[in-house]
């Protein structure tokens, strides 16, 4: 499907056109469309994709979604929503959802000592196109519920008053265009050897290359339902990875680790005699089937019989060794004759290179025969539906080849009878084939993560990475999963995330799963279930949670990372009460789990960081990128690009201390002496040095603010807690200062003051800046190089001494005294 439907919201009475377009061999000639699922009454197929829809009513309001089809087979587009508004009704209310900000340690709110303040938020639904709005196939431009007007408000905080910016209208406006990008990083399964310069398609279009230390950014087209991505190593050292990458609609960037397996050595073979090459021996394990090349099954290009010797490279993913299964490729589904994308549940994969010894042209085989020992296949049920699949590069899908029969076969050694699973097939071209049964046993699961342990429902993160991997216990030892069958990976929204995964309703345990996620690369904390298992704390009660033997991953060793969790996927029993709200969805309520409240059953993963704080005075959602209010006082000013500035502290004292950042306006002068925002970090110790500990502290940078017409300088001022004098300014960073006038008041020696630096400073002078189109992306390089201090390295353990900016010597604070730190936190903003 190469265009999809796309949501509208009409008024009664207007009309709406509703567009899709399928690309296949042959041609798909024949479309349907469906309301709700349900076949148009009176609209015979149509050769094009085009429905419309004039002088709507309120009934037909609801999902429409389209189907192509050729005697090939055929192909669903995703569901669109059309909304239909009564006369008179609001897309868009003027009053502003509720929305909490965390406010600073020293501002509580009530008696009962909150720091949350309730700044407002409209929600990004979208808005009715006007009368005269074209209703053709092309892009509509969008109006969407936004900001219409904010208000500046005073908190008080400690005896001072504290500037915060709420929301205090909505209204109907030109929708939000933010980048959608994914940006990741290409490397080795075995080595962790990153892929430089390796070739990047979209579908079958090359898009660019990967960087020297396998990096990459890819710009999501607009529309896009699956980002198939194939990642090619031009050495060809590396079978080729065809991935369907998660990103998030709404913009920004979603971090993925892409792992390539190697070639296995090739062997030689008489391409004039009959030869048998092994899928799965490794390991010292029994081979999971074996490729027969009959002779004279080795062919050129032209169609020539090749009898000469031939190269031989057949690599077998194997899913009974758990660490192949990031390194596979696809998300393992196909299309079934409905058009509906479903998955299949794998045997084992395996990539073919044939190619002449002394010419090293490339060869085709065809047809050969796949053997597959079928004491391997460990689910009865499966042996009558086991296929032959390939891999279709453009699309992502694997495509039927043929259907594997049971047929009697010796073994490799003579006492040994084994019945094999038998089908033919044909190489013409270099894809991945797979041993694979579609399940109809399916579920969803529901996944949150949230910023800390306290699992706050307005403290959810989102864009944060969550795959599952559904496993195959070993019978009576569920912990010890003996393959893995399938994975999948969704980005958390609002409303955290809904994962597909197999389950059984008459065996808990015949499926279990395994589930991570990830947030710019960084390891998200799974709740524990040792020693004690919490079920308020899980986010499960019992008895469901028992059910679903809940297990951290370092349950038996506590040496193990804390990261993973491993759970039956129990179908919920529909006349079960206990079963009825999460965390395990049946397949048919994919709507009720995307639509769960927070207060549902759902599994919990939460951020592992040292201390830290961020204030903005314009509230901005770094997860949602359409979140961004155009202000003066905004902390970034521009939501297309990001730049995030960091500046590295250098604490000489017998503990850990938190740092302040304290950001206001310098020479712009619409912002001069406005509080732009707060920023505190705890310090973290040097493992190499005595009392010493260093913090890297994010500041705003200087550039120009949001109406891009002048450049703001801000005033930065650094405050450690506790009694710090400052005993040292880089040399470096104090000659730029002194160069580019004017400069900051630093006659106080508790504490830093500069005007932020316009050029980008590196190591050398203590501060680090990287620009990316994704904030959280942005600040998570620039926090490992200036932890490293370096201005290209990365590192998560503190090296305080180096690539400093400013040292403080610091000692155990008086008792009863108040600290300067303290007094500068309350100041009013034009102290």
């Amino acid at each position: 499907m190469v265009l999809q439907p796309q949501a509208r919201v009409r008024e009664a009475g207007q009309d709406v056109t509703f567009c899709c377009k399928a690309a296949g061999t042959p041609a798909p000639q024949k479309y349907y469309w469906y309301h709700n699922g349900t076949l148009l009454e009176g609209k015979a197929p149509r050769s094009s994709g085009r429905l419309a829809l004039q002088g709507l009513a309120p009934g037909q309001a609801g999902t429409y979604h389209c189907k192509a089809s050729s005697e090939a087979g055929a192909i669903r587009s995703a569901p669109a929503q059309l909304t239909v508004l009564a006369p008179g009704q609001p897309s868009c209310r003027a009053e502003p959802e509720p929305s909490l900000v965390e406010l600073p340690s020293e501002c509580p709110q009530d008696a009962g000592g909150s720091r949350y303040y309730n700044v407002g938020r409209c929600p990004p639904s979208p808005c009715p196109g006007g009368p005269a709005e074209p209703s053709g196939c092309g892009p509509e431009a969008g109006r969407c519920c936004g900001v219409r007007r904010m208000e500046l408000r005073q908190v008080l905080c400690a005896g001072s008053l504290l500037p915060v910016k709420v929301v205090a209208e909505c209204g109907c406006g030109p929708c939000a265009q933010p980048r959608v990008l994914v940006q990741g990083r290409v490397t080795a399964a075995d080595t962790g050897e990153p892929l430089r310069f390796g070739h990047i398609f979209l579908g079958g279009q090359k898009v660019g290359f990967t960087g020297y230390q396998g990096s990459f950014t890819i710009e999501v087209p607009p529309d896009t339902q699956r980002l198939v991505t194939r990642f090619v190593d031009g050495q060809q050292r590396l079978v080729d990875a065809i991935r369907v990458l998660p990103f998030d609609r709404r913009g920004g960037a979603v971090y993925q680790e892409v792992k390539m397996l190697r070639k296995k050595e090739p062997v030689e073979l008489d391409g004039g005699r009959s030869n048998a090459i092994p899928l799965g021996e490794s390991g010292g394990r029994e081979p999971v089937g074996e490729l027969v090349l009959p002779a004279g099954a080795f062919l050129r290009p032209s169609g020539e019989v090749f009898n000469g010797t031939v190269k031989a490279s057949v690599t077998f993913v194997d899913p009974r060794d758990m660490a192949t299964a990031s390194a596979a490729s696809s998300d393992l589904s196909f299309a079934n004759t409905e058009g509906e994308i479903v998955p299949l549940r794998t045997y084992g994969m395996f990539a073919v290179d044939f190619w002449e010894r002394d010419s090293g042209a490339a060869l085709q085989a065809g047809p050969v025969q796949v053997r597959m020992d079928a004491g391997q296949v460990w689910m009865a049920e499966h042996l009558q539906k086991m296929k032959l699949w390939s891999l279709n590069p453009e699309s992502g899908l694997w495509e039927e080849e043929g259907v594997l029969r049971p047929a009697a076969g010796g073994g490799r050694r003579r006492r040994e009878e084994r019945t094999f699973l038998v089908g033919n097939l044909e190489i013409r071209e270099r894809r991945l084939f797979n041993l694979d049964v579609p399940e109809d046993r399916r579920c969803f699961v529901k996944v949150r993560a949230y910023s800390n342990e306290k699992f706050n429902p307005h403290e959810q993160l989102e864009g944060v990475v969550v795959s599952l991997i559904n496993l195959e216990p070993q019978p009576g030892f569920p912990s010890n999963p003996r393959a893995w069958g399938r994975f999948d990976s969704v980005v958390t929204g609002p409303n955290g995330a809904c994962l597909p995964a197999f389950c059984d309703g008459q065996r808990p345990d015949a499926y279990t799963a395994l589930v991570t996620a990830t947030l710019g690369g960084e390891e998200l904390e799974a709740v524990a279930s040792s020693p004690k298992l919490n079920p308020a704390a899980v986010g499960v009660p019992q008895p469901y949670l028992g059910k679903l033997g809940y297990r951290r991953s370092d349950h038996d060793d506590p040496a193990l990372k804390k990261t993973a969790i491993q759970i039956n996927v129990a179908k919920p029993d529909p006349n079960n009460v206990d079963e009825s709200n999460g965390p395990v969805y049946s397949y048919r309520s994919l709507r009720e789990c995307e639509e769960a409240p927070v207060s549902a059953a759902h599994l919990r993963f939460y951020r592992v960081e040292v201390d830290k704080y961020e204030y903005n005075v314009v509230p901005f959602k770094e997860s949602d990128v359409t979140s961004w209010t155009g202000d003066y006082l905004a902390w970034w000013p521009n939501p297309q690009e990001f730049r995030a500035c960091y500046i590295k502290v250098q604490l000489e004292g017998p503990q850990e201390y938190m740092v302040r950042s304290r950001n206001v306006g310098g020479s712009h002068p619409r912002t001069r002496g406005q509080l732009y925002g707060l920023r505190d970090s705890r310090s973290v110790r040097d493992p190499l040095l005595d009392n010493t500990s260093g913090a890297c502290v994010e500041f705003k940078c200087g550039g120009m603010l949001f109406d891009q017409s002048l450049v703001d300088r801000t005033l930065v001022s650094i405050i450690p807690q506790g009694s710090c004098r400052r005993t040292a300014i880089n040399s470096l960073l104090r000659d730029y200062l002194s160069r580019h006038p004017p400069l900051a008041d630093n006659n106080h020696t508790g504490a830093f003051s500069m005007l932020a630096p316009l050029d980008p400073l590196g190591h050398n002078y203590g501060i680090y800046t990287v620009t990316d189109q994704s904030p959280r992306l942005a600040k998570e390089i620039a926090i490992g190089r200036c932890f490293a201090g370096t201005s290209d390295g990365f590192s998560r353990e503190m090296r305080a001494a180096e690539g400093t900016a400013v040292t403080f010597s610091c000692q155990e604070r008086p008792p009863g005294r108040e600290s300067f730190f303290q007094r500068l936190l309350t100041a009013p903003a034009d102290a």
